[in-house]
C-alpha cells in the first residue's frame, strides 16, 4: 500500500469528492434566537503529546502475533504514529500473518457514503479479503472466521451510542466468543470521554443505533465498553469474549483529544466531533444537519425555516460522503453552529438539548417535526412525547433519573482510565 498517498487522499477527501459536483450555497449570519447559548471563537483542542493510542505502542503487542493467523477489524482511523502509518501496513512489512479484514460501516477504506451498503471484496492494495460487517450481516458468521486464531479490533470510536463502530464491536465480540477466538483491542482515546449524559436506552427500542442500556453520552474508550459488554452479559447468551487489551498510554478522560484522522466521512472536524452527540438527534427529524455539505454536523436547517433564521445552506450530492442527503438541492435556513464555543460542552458536561427544543418551538408544522427514526437514536419513545409536550430541559434531565446515575455507577467497574 501507497501509505502516505492513500492518507494524504483521504484527510482531502471532502474536496476530491466534491471537484465537479455542485457546491452547496452558504449565506447569511448565525441567526441567534433569544434563548440560545452564546457563541465564540473555539480553537480545536490539541491532541497531548505524551498520548500513545494502543496502536502505538507496538512493542507490546508484536511479539504476541508472531506465528498467528490474524483477522482485523480495521478503517481508515487504524493507524501508528505521527505518520499516520496504517496498523495493517505496519504488520504485513514486518511479517505478521494477516488473513483477513472486516469492514465497518463507511468500509475498510472509509469511502462509503453513509448508511450505504457495502459487498465483501478483496483488497486492491494487499490482496487480503475484505469480509464487510455492513452489508447483508453485521456479525461474522463461522465461514467468515475459517483459519484466524487471533482478531484485532481497531477502530477510532467517538463517544456516542448511536455511533455504528460500538455495535460492530458486540457482534465480533460475538462471534469471537462462539468460535473461540481471543479479539486483541488496540485501545484509543474517546474525544468526547469527558462526560456521560443522556437518556439510557430503553431495550425495548434496540437497534443497530443502540444495543445497550447506556446513555447517549456514556464516556468511555472502546476498550472499556468492550469489558462492559462482557461483564454485564450483553452478548447472545452471556457467553464472554477472551480480550487482551493494549491500553491507551498517558490518558485520562478529561483530556482533550484531536482525532489524527477523520473517523467518518461526515465527522469532519474537531468541531463536528464534539458536537455530534447533540446534533445527532436532528437525524430524527425533517431537518438537515450538513449532509451534502462540506461542514455536516455543524449546521441545522429546514427550508420552512425562512424567516426565522437568517443564515441559510443548500445541501447537494456529494459521492463518497451523502449521496442523497435530506433537503436535496433545496435552500434551509437554520443556524451555524461552525463557531460554537465548545468549551462550554466541557464545562458543563452535559447534552445541549436547547438546540432540540428551540427548533421545535420554530418549526411551523410541529406534525412533520419528527420521523421514527428519532425514537431509536434516543432509545426511548419518552424524549419525543417530552417536547411534543412542552417540557422544560430541566423537566427532560430529571426523567432520565435514577438510570443516569445508575449507569454512572456500573461505568466505574470498567474504567481503565480516570
Amino acid at each position: 500500500m501507497k501509505n502516505i498517498a492513500w492518507y494524504t487522499g483521504l484527510l482531502l477527501l471532502s474536496f476530491t469528492a466534491a471537484c465537479g459536483q455542485p457546491q452547496p450555497k452558504l449565506t447569511g449570519k448565525a441567526g441567534q434566537k433569544p434563548g440560545e447559548r452564546q457563541y465564540a471563537d473555539s480553537s480545536e483542542p490539541r491532541t497531548n503529546a505524551t498520548i500513545e493510542t494502543g496502536a502505538d505502542q507496538t512493542q507490546l503487542y508484536l511479539p504476541y502475533l508472531k506465528g498467528r493467523k490474524i483477522g482485523m477489524v480495521v478503517n481508515p482511523t487504524s493507524v501508528i504514529s505521527k505518520n499516520k502509518v496504517t496498523v495493517v501496513d505496519s504488520l504485513l512489512k514486518r511479517g505478521i500473518s494477516i488473513k483477513k479484514i472486516y469492514g465497518p460501516e463507511h468500509g475498510f477504506r472509509g469511502n462509503a457514503s453513509d448508511g450505504a451498503t457495502i459487498n465483501n471484496d478483496v483488497d486492491t492494495r494487499t490482496g487480503i479479503p475484505v469480509v464487510s460487517l455492513y452489508g447483508n450481516k453485521f456479525k461474522p458468521s463461522v465461514a467468515d472466521l475459517k483459519g484466524i486464531d487471533l482478531m484485532i479490533f481497531d477502530i477510532q470510536d467517538v463517544g456516542a451510542r448511536f455511533y455504528t463502530y460500538i455495535s460492530t464491536l458486540h457482534y465480533v465480540m460475538e462471534a469471537c466468543a462462539e468460535n473461540n477466538i481471543e479479539l486483541m483491542i488496540l485501545d484509543r482515546p474517546n474525544p468526547n470521554g469527558f462526560y456521560v449524559d443522556g437518556p439510557v436506552l430503553d431495550t425495548a427500542f434496540r437497534s443497530f443505533v443502540g444495543m445497550h442500556p447506556i446513555p447517549v453520552v456514556h464516556g468511555m474508550t472502546i476498550a472499556e465498553y468492550a469489558q462492559m459488554i462482557n461483564g454485564e452479559g450483553w452478548l447472545k447468551k452471556r457467553v464472554k469474549c477472551k480480550l487482551k487489551i493494549i491500553k491507551v498510554s498517558n490518558y485520562s478522560h478529561n483530556m482533550a483529544y484531536t482525532l489524527p484522522v477523520n473517523p467518518s466521512p461526515n465527522l469532519n472536524s474537531a468541531q463536528s466531533i464534539l458536537l455530534y452527540p447533540g446534533l445527532c438527534f436532528f437525524e430524527g427529524t425533517t431537518l438537515s444537519l450538513g449532509r451534502g455539505t462540506q461542514f455536516p454536523f455543524q449546521v441545522v436547517g429546514h427550508p420552512a425555516l425562512k424567516g426565522k433564521y437568517e443564515f441559510s445552506f443548500t445541501p447537494v450530492s456529494i459521492p463518497g460522503m451523502s449521496d442523497n442527503p435530506p433537503q436535496k438541492n433545496t435552500e434551509c435556513f437554520g443556524i451555524d453552529f461552525r463557531k460554537y464555543d465548545t468549551n462550554l460542552l466541557r464545562k458543563s458536561k452535559q447534552l445541549n438539548l436547547e438546540w432540540l427544543l428551540s427548533f421545535y418551538q420554530n418549526f411551523p408544522d410541529k406534525s412533520k417535526f419528527f420521523n421514527a427514526y428519532f425514537t431509536k437514536l434516543a432509545g426511548t419513545d419518552q424524549l419525543r412525547k417530552q417536547i411534543e409536550a412542552g417540557l422544560k430541559e430541566d423537566e427532560i434531565r430529571r426523567s432520565w433519573e435514577p438510570a443516569l446515575s445508575k449507569f454512572k455507577q456500573t461505568r466505574e467497574k470498567y474504567l481503565l482510565y480516570k
